[in-house]
């Protein structure tokens, strides 16, 4: 809805740093008049034809598009009209999401020209909150891996070490904001992939509630298998859709702006972000684990997420370590890890044979975990219904673990950003570490209780390495209480000191 403001206003004197301010900054910039959207639009492809060489972030820009979005919101706000809290702000789309007019890849090469006629739903609230599209950012086939590469737009690297990987599998989209190359990023999560490449790019990410915001339009399903007007939310038991961004509150601002009910569920019922649970940091009360042995974490971040503990307490937090009763971090990650296998399985890169291989290296050292993966791959409806009742219990375990506790700490995952490797048999990769060599499955159990259970999961950078890699810290919040986690990483980024942007990219 148009909303009139006052021709009048004062024009308020103003810092803004149109390279890595906020994007609440970037919206009160442009309405107070200190820079046009144009400008600012401007202003991000320049940055893009300077920096994005090094890191390869996007599959399509949009430039000519963008320029003329944001003139015709300038052009609203000298008439007194404001579309929306994001009114001429520039963002990013992960090229999951269908966009009209704008190609939508997923990384598939069979969709290298395709162009979608209407956009994903989050995609439209976006636009209806006044934003302008800058382009797509990049994402491995099918948005299935946890670094981000593929035949359509080549490898993104991490703008903090360009030999690493940015994460997956919105790894163009984190790689792109930490370079300062927009405002926020539309993301997706089943696997951590909005939570891993913030991780590894020292960025904001938050995986929402499960089914908080509308998935339809989004890929998979493939174009030709499901039209984007379907409502897949009855299908869906892992993956989030959720905002990217620099600061923790810039995540609220575009939560609220995604999340809700689909447009035929409105008639029924409709959505608010609840309040958070307390005012003040010393009033929270957190649990915590730094480290388990089911994965070892690497002992740079078990570091940093103690420091982080140290400093709430300095604060007045009261903290307790441990895992809930009633979770056990392995048999977690078995449930999940299956039912991720069978959410994907739909994709057309599972065929039979590439299964039947699987099967044949049931062998290798990690033959156990592989073999729950093709068991989710192939699993009967019994019993995906069996896994779903122990995925429910796990999440009902928290709900009681939040009924004493208002937030809780964990790691995001077991090593930093890692050197990039393609090698095809992705369950013989091998990843190098100061700490010792890890099998590359163990990077998706970190992620794993919040999405099993369906809770919020606001991320934010919590520290560097001694190499100067970035480590985030997960805060895990209530199911369905998204502005608990977001207030308590707001508060905690006060302490810790939030978003650095990383060397060269001034």
């Amino acid at each position: 809805m148009k909303k009139k403001i006052s021709s009048s206003s004062p024009k308020l004197r103003m810092k803004f740093d149109p390279d890595f301010g906020t994007a609440i900054q970037a919206v009160k910039a442009i309405k107070a008049g200190v820079i046009s959207s144009r400008e600012l639009t401007k202003h991000v492809f320049n940055r893009i034809k300077k920096h994005n060489k090094k890191i390869n972030a996007f599959v399509t820009l949009n430039e000519e598009q963008a320029l003329k979005q944001a003139r015709k919101a300038d052009n609203d706000l000298a008439k007194g009209i404001s579309r929306g809290p994001l009114h001429g702000l520039p963002i990013l789309i992960k090229d999951q999401f269908r966009t009209a007019g704008l190609r939508t890849t997923c990384g598939f090469p069979d969709l290298a020209d395709y162009v979608p006629k209407e956009n994903a739903v989050a995609v439209q609230k976006l636009l209806n909150a006044g934003a302008v599209i800058i382009g797509k950012t990049n994402t491995p086939i099918g948005a299935s891996d946890i670094q981000t590469y593929n035949p359509v737009a080549g490898t993104t690297n991490n703008p903090w070490d360009v030999n690493r990987t940015s994460g997956g599998s919105t790894g163009g989209g984190a790689a792109a904001l930490a370079a300062g190359l927009g405002f926020l990023e539309l993301g997706a999560d089943l696997a951590g992939s909005i939570r891993t490449p913030s991780n590894f790019c020292g960025i904001c990410g938050h995986k929402s509630s499960l089914n908080l915001v509308s998935a339809q339009g989004v890929i998979p399903p493939l174009p030709s298998l499901v039209s984007p007007a379907i409502n897949l939310a009855g299908l869906n038991d892992l993956a989030v859709i959720g905002p990217m961004a620099r600061a923790a509150a810039d995540l609220k601002l575009e939560l609220e702006i995604l999340a809700g009910p689909a447009q035929e569920d409105t008639v029924a019922y409709h959505w608010r972000l609840p309040k958070p649970r307390k005012t003040r940091l010393k009033d929270y009360k957190i649990g915590y684990v730094i480290n388990d042995a089911f994965c070892p974490v690497h002992p740079e971040i078990q570091s940093i997420i103690g420091n982080t503990v140290d400093a709430l307490r300095k604060e007045g937090v009261k903290l307790k370590e441990g895992w809930p009763e009633g979770i056990t971090f392995a048999n977690v990650f078995e449930t999940y890890f299956k039912l991720m296998a069978a959410y994907v399985s739909q994709s057309p890169f599972f065929t039979d044979e590439l299964i039947n291989m699987m099967k044949l290296l049931y062998g290798m050292p990690y033959g156990e975990t592989q073999h729950q993966y093709v068991e989710g791959l192939t699993i009967s409806h019994k019993n995906w219904v069996a896994l779903g009742v122990i995925r429910l219990s796990s999440r009902l375990a928290w709900q009681e673990y939040f009924k004493t506790f208002d937030a809780f700490l964990m790691p995001a995952n077991c090593i930093p950003a890692f050197t990039h490797n393609h090698d095809r048999n992705f369950w013989g990769r091998v990843l190098e570490s100061s700490d010792g060599p890890r099998y590359y499955a163990e990077t998706f159990k970190w992620i794993s209780p919040a999405t099993l259970a369906g809770c919020p999961v606001t991320l934010i950078p919590a520290g560097k390495t001694k190499d100067g890699l970035p480590v985030g810290i997960q805060i895990m919040g209530p199911y369905m209480e998204d502005g608990t986690s977001l207030d308590l990483a707001m508060k905690m980024e006060d302490v810790l000191g939030g978003f650095t942007p990383p060397p060269g990219y001034r």
